[in-house]
This record gives C-alpha cells, sequence and structure tokens, in this order.
C-alpha cells in the first residue's frame, strides 16, 4: 500500500471513462475542504450557466497558444477543435500554500504532466472489472452502440498503462473508495485535515 503524499504534493487523477473520478473527488470536497481540485483551461465558449475560473477558464485561442508557448500549462489538448489544458499558476499557488492539488485528467494528460512536474503523484482508478465499467458505461444512458465501444476501446488502453501509476485505486464501493482516496490526499474523509 503505497504511503500518501505530503501535503501540498500534486496528485493527478485518472481512469476510464465511467469509473466514477468525477463522483470520487466531488464526494471526497463536500467532506473535506483542504484539498483544491485544479480548474482547466479551454478556448471553447461557455455554456448556459458555466462561470469563468469555477467551471473553466475561458481563453481566446490567441491567449491559449500564447501560454503554451511560455510553458503556462501542466498538460494540455486539442479536442473537437477546441484546446483544454490546466493551467501551471494556479496549480502552484495552492501548493505554496501547503494544500493537496488534485488534477482530474485524462491518461494523455497524466503522462504530460509526468514530464512537466515529475514530483507529481499519479494515481489510476479502476472498475471492479472490465464487465462493470461496460454496465456503468451502458446504464447512463447518454451514448449509442458506437460511442459505447469506442469508450470501451479507449478504456482498455487506459488500463493497460496500470504500471505507469504511483498506486491504484479500485472504485468497487463507493465509500471505501472514498475513505482510501482521502487517505491517498493525506486527508480524513469525514473530519480535519490529518497531522
Amino acid at each position: 500500500m503505497p504511503a500518501p503524499p505530503c501535503p501540498g504534493r500534486l496528485m493527478v487523477i485518472t481512469g476510464p471513462s465511467g469509473v466514477g473520478k468525477g463522483t470520487l473527488v466531488a464526494r471526497l470536497l463536500q467532506r473535506h475542504p483542504r484539498p483544491w481540485l485544479s480548474v482547466s483551461a479551454t478556448t471553447r465558449s461557455p455554456r448556459a450557466g458555466e462561470i469563468d475560473g469555477q467551471h473553466y477558464f475561458f481563453l481566446t485561442r490567441t491567449d491559449f497558444e500564447q501560454r503554451i508557448s511560455t510553458e503556462g500549462f501542466l498538460e494540455w489538448a486539442a479536442f473537437a477543435g477546441n484546446l483544454y489544458g490546466t493551467p501551471r499558476g494556479p496549480v502552484e499557488e495552492q501548493l505554496a500554500q501547503g494544500r493537496p492539488v488534485l488534477l482530474e485528467i485524462e491518461l494523455e494528460g497524466a503522462r504530460q504532466v509526468r514530464r512537466t512536474f515529475p514530483e507529481a503523484f499519479q494515481l489510476l482508478i479502476k472498475p471492479p472489472s472490465f464487465g462493470e465499467l461496460e454496465r456503468r458505461i451502458r446504464g447512463r444512458g447518454t451514448d449509442g452502440e458506437e460511442a459505447i465501444q469506442k469508450r470501451l476501446a479507449r478504456a482498455r488502453v487506459e488500463l493497460e498503462a496500470e504500471a505507469e501509476f504511483d498506486a491504484v485505486l479500485v472504485n468497487a464501493d463507493l465509500e471505501a473508495a472514498v475513505a482510501e482516496l482521502a487517505r491517498l490526499v493525506g486527508v480524513d474523509a469525514a473530519g480535519p485535515p490529518a497531522p
């Protein structure tokens, strides 16, 4: 069992679509305010109800590309004609204050962070089985069969990268997984920060 990262450490959290990354992180943050979840930047337009700096930092393409050229992102990628990335500045500010920082990102982003911020603690969230992951993805009822097959193919690639990570957390039981995530982050999921 890996030791939890020290306070003020960057933790990269990744795993396949449908594994429950967002649910685990949201549940942890509901119970404990100390960890800080990084906000991504994007060149896409805000959707209804989205707030700049809360949901995303909405940047022009020119501004985004300027930040790429000055190494202003820990990781970035192009997707569906837009750019997405993790701004370096806010992450470093939170780390300097001694707060644990969480990045919930995809595998390729995790690999980029490993190069740009090698001291980050990398965590892979896994399903209890591939069949259970497929059941969860189908249970959402939001994707057609072609999209489901693409998600499952991508999930196989992501799960095959397990050896690249510092720790692996199996999300079989939500409460147990939240408790283990809290331990790895270095906080008590039910109460105040761990000493």
